[in-house]
């Protein structure tokens, strides 16, 4: 494709549509991971959980012929896209005091969920990215670099939000185990029961994305009930021991 010709600028419009919209899941992920950090350090996250997240998109760009030949591994990145988040959900709590002085391991602990989830969801991505470009490497980086602000700055206006608004962390989880669903239905070994146009295929298809979100929802709301009724339990043993 010659460089600056109209096909190739048609090319990288593609590339940003692809960025604007599959990078709104990655700025939930990055948002949420971050959300339980000290101030001090959630800009540090969402900047080194990005650079982060764009070092594994890159390396899997460079593989997406390989990854292609990889059968189920839409259905294993869905399933752990899935567990992630749960987890997101999961560990939601109200005292911020006590997670304050994590620092550190909780940085980490940011940092790892935030690349391993974009591994997993970044399988879209790759592929939008590498089919828009047509096997131009010069697109294909400069899609790279053109999701880096895109996430960054879709990443500090969530986290803002769930800082005003603590109900758009369940919103993301249930965008995240949406993508997960759709991640898993396309998986291509899965085609028999979701890939075709015949209605049961499509409820079947359909039924599994809400089946996703609500199953993400209920374990988190369970585990988060069972949290609060343990905790209440340790402060009423406290009270009668004092």
């Amino acid at each position: 494709m010659e460089l600056f010709s109209a096909p190739w600028f048609s090319a990288l419009l593609a590339i940003i549509l692809i960025d604007l919209v599959l990078a709104g899941d990655n700025a939930i992920v990055i948002a949420l991971a971050a959300r339980s950090l000290p101030k001090e350090h959630q800009r540090k996250a969402i900047v080194w959980g990005t650079v982060g997240a764009i070092v594994v998109r890159s390396i899997m760009t460079v593989g997406v012929v390989w990854l292609l030949k990889i059968p189920g591994l839409m259905l294993v990145g869905g399933l752990g896209l899935l567990y992630i988040a749960y987890k997101l959900l999961a560990d939601t709590h109200d005292g911020d005091d006590e997670h304050a002085s994590a620092g550190v391991t909780t940085f980490w602990g940011a940092m790892k969920t935030i690349v391993i989830a974009d591994a997993l969801m970044g399988i879209d991505n790759v592929l939008g990215v590498a089919g828009a470009a047509h096997g131009d490497f010069t697109l294909v980086v400069l899609g790279l670099l053109i999701s880096v602000p895109i996430v960054v700055f879709g990443s500090t206006l969530v986290l803002k939000l769930v800082q005003r608004f603590p109900i758009i962390i369940q919103i993301g989880a249930a965008v995240l185990a949406f993508t997960a669903g759709k991640m898993i239905v396309n998986e291509k070994m899965l085609a028999t029961w979701f890939g075709g146009s015949a209605t049961s295929n499509q409820i079947a298809y359909w039924g599994v994305c809400a089946l996703c979100i609500v199953g993400v929802l209920t374990a988190g709301w369970l585990k988060t009930r069972r949290d609060r009724a343990s905790e209440e339990g340790r402060a009423g043993n406290d009270k009668v021991t004092a």
